[in-house]
Formats: structure tokens, C-alpha cells, sequence
């Protein structure tokens, strides 16, 4: 059983690129060989393709395609002019990833302090060539830090991020906690980062952080907008296991190797097998409406992102098992015509968006081009042919949801406060 043995393999080298490739393996050993070919020569692949100075802008230097994967090893940037830094929620994947995107875009800082809640605390954690203790986080952390990362949950960042403001120090969120509140700029930084110019680094004040889902489609989407705007967005996604946090990467892997064992399916963070499966979003559903939280987030987030309520949102939101990178199918009602070929020069000129659409090659982006890189990608662009006219455009996006659709985006709404 060659071919169950040589996954399993290549599982345990790349447990946090898992593709979507997991949904339709089979368990014959022939079968699973083909996936796996396709499977551990796709990435390099396209990164060879992808490259070309479009892959972490300008910061990024001296990297090899396993740094890629991975991360690339800057130095960051320590200096006594550098404002206090805090990550708060540091030993969970998106705190991690915290100090990966510092690091690798050489984000100044004079000193940094690690939070996490009390069962974290006393943790040793690396960055920059230093060790540092994990502190309990308390509403008392924050008198000496001018600048808090945050990814500690919702009902944490209720209690304590209002402390940090009032502590004089800046506040960016990745909770849903405050995204919706009058006041709190909700902001991705290609999009609308003039939403937050009223907040100035150490001087107290909360920034957020949208949605994954929704970041990754309105950087993609966005272009068009500006350009002849969107009536009316519907979207479709295929959301990977880390949005449910590091615990649900654990589980989908653990599940995949039970499954190709032929054992018990451990189901401990969702209540239903994940691994060669996928289900509607695992956030509440509202009886009436019929829509869960993640499909809602996405319709009024975009509204205060856009500032406009004239555009139309409607979603499905579905967890496939990926290890980190989401994809969306998006369909786009127009206000004005545009073809097929302005909308991709749009794209090839955005920021933050690397275009793979190739038809004569059916090369399309995929969760594992994405994973482990900063931009979102876009494909698929092609005319709504149920409409008679030019004002419908598809597209298929693909974007790292702890990078953009979390760690990074915080990240530059904080480079931007510098």
C-alpha cells in the first residue's frame, strides 16, 4: 500500500499545506499516487511562475522556495525610536503568525511583550533572536506599550482592549468584538485606510480587523468597484480549518491520518467528521433568516467597509478541509459594462492581488498557492453569461486566511500608523 504510506509521508513534511486535494482522495494506492505527484509539484510550480516581485512587496529578501512555504527570515527592525509593541493571543496561530510578518517586513519596535491568558502564561516564545516569557494578559499590560496586536478572542478583547486604549495604547483587533461599533474604523489597508487617519499610534483608540472571508473578497473585488461599482456581490466560500483556530489544523490532520487507518474519527472541535468532507460553516445559524454568522459578517461588513448600503450582498460559507487558505467563487452585478479583459487589467494592477488565469492551461488559483503567501489570488475571470449584457463578471479568489485574512492585514493597518 505504497501510496498510503508515501501520503502519509508527505502529510507529516507539510501538515499545514493540505489541499483541497483531501476532498476527492480516494483510499487506492493508485489514485492516491496521482493526487500526491500533483499534490508535491503544484507549489513549487507555481511559485516559480508566481514570483516575478509580486510576492511580500519590497520587504521580502533572500528567499527559496521552501522559505516561502514557510517563512523568510528578515531581520526585524529593533531600535530605540520603535514604539512598544504587545501581541496579545501569542501562542495561538495568529499570534505566531504575528511575529512571522514582523519579522519578515522588518517592522520597527523598541520593545515587545507577549500576552496570552493565565494557562499560556510563563511560555517561552522566540522573536528576533531573543527569548521571551509569555505574560498573563490583565487589564494592567498595557501602560508601557504604545501598540497591541490583537488575536485573543471576542469576549477577551471586550474586557481588555478598552483597557489598552484608555492606557494610551492603539488598539488592532482581529476579534469580531467591536467591527461593528460606531466609532471603530473596520479597515483593510488597499481599501480604505483613510477610514482610521482620526487614531494616531500611542495614543489610544481601536482599530478592526474584518472578517478573513471578507478581506480576502473585497481585495479582490474592490478594483471593480471603484471602477464602475458593484450592484450586487454573490459569493461562495470554501474556508479552511484555520479559521477555527490551531486546534482545528490539529484535529483535521489528526482526522485525515484516522480515516487512512481506517480508525475512530476524533470530532473534538467540530461535531462531525472533517477530514474527506465538508459542511455549512460551523457559526450559528439564525432559525429565521436561515443565514449563519460568517454569511452575515460578510453583508454588513462590506456595507461599512464600502460605506454604502446600496450594494447588494448574498453568501454561503462552507469549511472544506484545507489547512489554511480560503477560496471564494464570487459573482459580480454591475452598475456599468466591463469586459472580461479590463476587469483582469484591474486586477493586474491592484495592490495586494496576484492574477493566475491561464484557460489554455486551466490553471486557476488554489488554497495551496496561497498558503504561506501575502497577496490574494485571482482567476476564472470570465462574463455572467446568464446576462445579455457586460454588467456580470465571475471571479475565483484564493487567499492565506491567517496572512491577509488575519495577521498580515493587522500588520499593515499598523504599518500605517507609523
Amino acid at each position: 500500500f505504497i501510496g498510503v504510506s508515501t501520503y502519509l509521508a508527505y502529510l507529516a513534511r507539510y501538515s499545514t499545506a493540505c489541499s483541497l486535494h483531501f476532498a476527492s482522495l480516494l483510499l487506492t494506492a493508485p489514485h492516491c499516487a496521482r493526487i500526491l505527484v500533483r499534490m508535491m509539484h503544484a507549489p513549487t510550480q507555481k511559485q516559480s511562475m508566481l514570483g516575478q516581485g509580486r510576492l511580500s512587496r519590497g520587504r521580502v529578501a533572500q528567499c527559496t522556495r521552501k522559505s516561502i512555504r514557510r517563512s523568510c527570515q528578515v531581520r526585524a527592525g529593533k531600535t530605540s525610536t520603535g514604539p512598544r509593541v504587545a501581541i496579545v493571543g501569542v501562542t495561538g496561530a495568529v499570534g505566531m503568525e504575528f511575529l512571522q510578518i514582523l519579522k519578515q517586513r522588518d517592522f520597527p519596535y523598541s520593545s515587545m511583550k507577549m500576552l496570552a491568558s493565565a494557562r499560556s502564561a510563563g511560555k517561552k516564545v522566540d522573536f528576533d533572536g531573543e527569548t521571551y516569557t509569555v505574560e498573563e494578559l490583565t487589564e494592567n499590560s498595557f501602560g508601557d506599550c504604545d501598540l497591541a496586536l490583537f488575536s485573543a478572542g471576542g469576549s477577551a478583547t471586550k474586557k481588555f482592549a478598552p483597557a489598552a486604549s484608555d492606557a494610551g495604547c492603539t488598539v488592532v483587533d482581529n476579534s469580531s468584538a467591536f467591527r461593528m461599533t460606531d466609532g471603530v474604523p473596520l479597515v483593510v489597508p488597499e481599501i480604505n485606510v483613510e477610514a482610521m487617519k482620526d487614531i494616531k499610534l500611542g495614543k489610544g483608540g481601536i482599530i478592526a480587523n474584518p472578517n478573513c472571508s471578507t478581506i480576502i473578497a473585497l481585495t479582490a473585488v474592490t478594483p471593480i468597484h471603484k471602477a464602475v461599482g458593484v450592484k450586487r456581490m454573490v459569493v461562495s466560500t470554501y474556508q479552511a480549518a484555520s479559521g477555527a483556530g490551531q486546534a482545528a489544523m490539529e484535529e483535521l490532520e489528526l482526522q485525515t491520518r484516522e480515516a487512512l487507518d481506517g480508525k475512530p474519527i476524533t470530532t473534538n472541535i467540530f461535531p462531525r467528521q472533517y477530514a474527506f468532507n465538508l459542511f455549512s460553516h460551523n457559526s450559528d445559524v439564525d432559525v429565521d433568516l436561515g443565514y449563519n454568522e460568517e454569511e452575515i459578517k460578510l453583508v454588513k461588513e462590506t456595507a461599512k467597509i464600502w460605506n454604502t448600503k446600496d450594494v447588494k450582498v448574498t453568501g454561503t460559507c462552507v469549511r472544506v478541509p484545507v489547512m489554511r487558505a480560503h477560496a471564494e467563487s464570487i459573482n459580480l452585478e454591475l452598475n456599468a459594462p466591463l469586459t472580461v479583459d479590463e476587469a483582469r487589467k484591474l486586477l493586474e494592477n491592484a495592490a495586494g492581488v496576484s492574477v493566475i488565469d491561464n484557460r489554455k492551461e486551466n490553471d486557476f488559483p488554489t488554497p495551496l498557492v496561497a498558503s504561506y503567501n501575502d497577496d490574494v489570488y485571482v482567476g476564472r475571470i470570465r462574463r455572467d453569461i446568464s446576462r445579455d449584457d457586460d454588467c456580470g463578471i465571475d471571479l475565483f479568489v484564493c487567499g492565506d486566511q491567517i496572512r491577509k485574512g488575519a495577521a498580515l492585514n493587522a500588520v499593515q493597518i499598523a504599518e500605517a500608523l507609523l
